[in-house]
């Protein structure tokens, strides 16, 4: 089984060569998210890779109470639709409720559904009905089977541009792990398959009020996923990942992108 290939922009899904989701964790500020768009937008033009810019208004699901999540829908559509028109960038955030999808379909050209909701069936409608493309995570609960049944719901509702992310299976207490062969078995079954590299090293919880990771091996992953085949690449970066407000130990330093995403794009060539 085969997809269709599909554009989100300017940006083909399907294409010769892997695209990529870049972008910090959280809309920190508005001035933060200016500066990373712009100088993901340059990196992107010095590769010659297609990218869509991500960032998160509200990181709904965070470890406490006490950590930060963002500047809400609102203000964050905003900023995140005015970076996608002036910088011709696609962007693309994660929604947790059906009136999220409408607000933010007015402004992000891609809805991603977070892994914890992504058997959420009326959060799908909601997002399928937009007419955006649509993004799921796939649970750290699933097999990479029953993604198939997710997909179903979204042809159901009438979408036919969607993405299965693959971000990390729990193994244990505190900690997931990565089967590459859920990409394969992914898409095998004809779906576009991303891989999210940052969330798959994450240690949930394991700071005790937050959650931990090992992002050193973020690039590691990476690097073998495009080897298996996939569709997209989503990779978190910072420009000082280790003051970050959400998700730190995750994110690739600015500093270190460029120089990955040109292997990444050799790593292809040579293995397909």
């Amino acid at each position: 089984m085969s997809f269709d290939p599909f554009n989100i922009g300017h940006v083909p899904v399907g294409g010769p060569v892997p695209f990529f989701i870049l972008g910090p964790c959280a809309l920190e500020s508005e001035a933060f998210a200016w500066e990373m768009a712009r100088s993901l937008k340059d990196i992107a033009e010095r590769t010659g890779i297609h990218f869509l810019f991500k960032a998160s208004f509200d990181k709904a699901n965070r470890t406490s109470i006490g950590s930060f999540r963002g500047p809400g829908p609102v203000e964050g559509c905003r900023i995140l639709g005015e970076i996608a028109k002036a910088l011709d960038v696609p962007v693309t955030t994660d929604i947790h409720t059906a009136a999220q999808a409408e607000l933010a379909a007015e402004h992000v050209d891609l809805l991603q559904i977070p892994a914890f909701l992504c058997r959420q069936t009326d959060l799908l409608e909601a997002a399928a009905k937009t007419g955006r493309a649509v993004n799921v995570k796939k649970g750290q609960f699933l097999a990479p089977w029953d993604t198939v049944n997710i997909a179903d719901k979204l042809r159901a509702f009438g979408c036919a541009r969607f993405l299965l992310t693959e971000r990390g299976t729990t193994f244990g207490y505190n900690n997931l792990v990565t089967d590459m062969r859920s990409l394969y078995w992914m898409r095998k079954e004809g779906l576009p398959v991303v891989f999210d590299a940052t969330h798959s090293v994450q240690r949930p919880g394991g700071l005790g009020g937050s959650t931990g990771g090992d992002g050193e091996l973020a690039p590691v992953l990476a690097r073998a996923a495009v080897a298996t085949g996939v569709d997209g690449l989503f990779m978190e970066v910072h420009s000082d990942p280790a003051n970050a407000l959400s998700d730190g130990p995750n994110q690739i330093p600015l500093e270190f992108i460029e120089d990955l995403l040109v292997k990444l794009i050799a790593i292809h060539h040579a293995s397909h």
